[in-house]
């Protein structure tokens, strides 16, 4: 054990010129291509997250112009209903209008129909009555006269009468 714990100077001498021959050894023909191969892979990272930069930007371009669209179609949305409703309004009130209108005319075609069935009611009332003082005035006179005669007498009587 004691061979192992014996530092001979001549060996140390060896070992670190050993070394320095590794080393520059080392320089010459490996630490050239691994630096290189650093700087390709650093080179490399730089790039990925350069691009990543870039695609988070186009991406939140993307989100922005996403959102103002979304926005738009909302409004747009918005805009459409509040003018549906406004036509459906409009349309409601002409319909209610056209039916008031159309329940005037049947009210006013109704008065109308009361009013000529009353007039021929009356006409017929009246010759009625005509027909009856005729009779009524044969009997009376026990005689025939002309029933034109009659009419006429009549229906000037009747003329004269209030229309009520």
């Amino acid at each position: 054990m004691e061979s192992v714990l014996n530092i001979s100077p001549g060996l140390m001498i060896w070992t670190i010129v050993n070394f320095l021959i590794f080393l520059v050894l080392f320089n010459f023909l490996f630490f050239k291509s691994i630096r290189r191969g650093i700087r390709n892979r650093e080179n490399a990272i730089q790039k990925d997250i350069d691009d990543a930069v870039q695609a988070k930007a186009e991406a939140g371009s993307f989100l922005t112009e996403a959102q103002a669209k979304l926005n738009q179609a909302q409004q747009e949305m918005a805009a459409i209903i509040i003018k549906g409703r406004a036509q459906a309004e409009e349309l409601f009130r002409r319909a209610s209008d056209e039916a008031e209108i159309m329940k005037k005319q049947k009210v006013n075609e109704a008065v109308r129909e009361i009013e000529r069935s009353k007039e021929i009611a009356i006409k017929e009332i009246r010759k009625e009555v005509a027909s009856l003082v005729v009779l009524a005035a044969e009997k009376l006179l026990d005689e025939t006269l002309d029933k034109e005669k009659h009419y006429k007498i009549v229906e000037s009587c009747l003329e004269k009468l209030p229309k009520n």
